[in-house]
């Protein structure tokens, strides 16, 4: 038995969606199919506003290209640009075939997918209930009948091919812009993650401070204390040093007047 080729990143996040959230994928079918019910009408001649449905499958895809976006990030894949492009790409390829037998096998994806081309799109879309596929017979292109749009579609495609181009370009900007708000958003989660730790810090260090301040006013007062008391000490000191200064003075006097009397008498008993 051949194994399965693995899919692309881009194919596997279709496959994921189509699996995870199939409610939000067969709306996308079914805006898609809304489509081309609109343009085979208005291909047919008939008045017909594609706004509605064109509106409902851009929400439908904007929807997805979202919950894409979180399939890679929960799968730690970026959702860069480019990336982001591709599976836009693929949802738009789906949307476009929806249940027609040359849909490729959505969930099932090894690859990503192209939209069809405007000649491929034309056939695919309803005509008078008639199948494409009828009988075996190869898919009928629907012819143009008015000429202004065979020359529009030589030039480039009609009006409604470039509306389609140009939402498809407003699609991919979209989601470039959405992997950039997502990049701002974890960026701003960051940020604000180191505030709050810068914050926390400052009112620790703040706190730090303010416990410093009182151990120095504290040792401050006991400095002054301290100051004070020496300061005592010395005076008392010198207090003592005068007082002893005094009484050797006096014994001095004392030991002179004794030595004076002590004379005085031995002279009186040698007369």
């Amino acid at each position: 038995m051949k194994a399965l080729s693995k899919p692309t990143l881009s194919a596997w996040v279709a496959n994921q969606l189509y699996w995870r959230d199939r409610q939000a994928f067969d709306r996308l079918l079914a805006a898609g199919n809304q489509f081309r019910t609109a343009q085979a009408a208005q291909l047919a001649g008939k008045s017909t506003d594609l706004r509605a449905p064109l509106d409902a499958r851009r929400e439908a895809l904007s929807d997805l290209t979202k919950r894409a976006a979180e399939v890679l990030r929960e799968s730690g894949h970026p959702a860069s640009p480019e990336t982001m492009r591709r599976i836009m790409t693929t949802l738009e390829a789906l949307a476009t075939y929806g249940g027609q037998t040359e849909a490729a096998p959505a969930g099932r994806l090894t690859s990503d997918i192209d939209p069809p081309g405007f000649e491929v799109l034309a056939a695919l879309v309803p005509h008078g209930g008639t199948s494409a596929r009828q009988g075996g017979a190869p898919p009928r292109v629907i012819p143009f009948s008015q000429p202004k749009t065979q020359t529009a579609a030589r030039r480039g495609g009609s009006t409604e091919e470039k509306a389609w181009r140009r939402d498809v370009e407003r699609r991919q900007k979209q989601a470039a812009a959405q992997k950039a708000l997502l990049d701002a958003e974890r960026d701003l989660k960051e940020a604000r993650r180191a505030a709050e730790e810068a914050r926390a810090a400052m009112k620790k260090a703040a706190a730090n401070a303010k416990e410093m301040e009182r151990a120095k006013a504290a040792l401050d007062t006991r400095l002054e204390k301290a100051s004070a008391e020496a300061e005592a000490a010395r005076q008392e000191a010198r207090r003592v040093a005068s007082h002893a200064e005094e009484a050797a003075q006096a014994v001095d006097d004392a030991e002179r007047a004794v030595a004076s009397a002590r004379e005085t008498l031995e002279d009186t008993e040698r007369r």
